[in-house]
């Protein structure tokens, strides 16, 4: 499957949860409940998700080949709760996924 597909099938197996697909900065997008965003594709076919730093699952993503905390801008700056991961891990973007949705804003 292609990155897209990965995408929407994270958001079906989580839509018990009320997670929906949206939009964000012009990319798919799942929110919560509340309309918040906690993860996104990006135009590489990677995801990131917001797994809150200095917790196992933010470790484990960074552990990842390819992972890396992401640079909206592109210039440095990053954000050090958002780790993005590259399309290869696909299989585990539903648990990282349920990661981010369960943990406090």
């Amino acid at each position: 499957m292609g990155a897209e597909e990965d995408f929407q099938q994270v958001g079906a197996e989580l839509a018990d949860l009320g997670v929906r697909a949206s939009r964000m900065m012009g990319r798919p997008a799942l929110k919560d409940q509340a309309g918040k965003v906690f993860a996104s594709l990006q135009r590489d076919g990677a995801m990131v998700f917001r797994l809150v730093r200095d917790t196992p699952e933010h470790t484990a993503a960074l552990e990842l080949a390819g992972a890396r905390l992401f640079d909206p801008t592109g210039q440095g700056r990053t954000v050090k709760d958002w780790v993005v991961v590259p399309h290869t891990f696909a299989e585990q973007w539903t648990d990282l996924a349920e990661a981010a949705l369960s943990r406090p804003r």
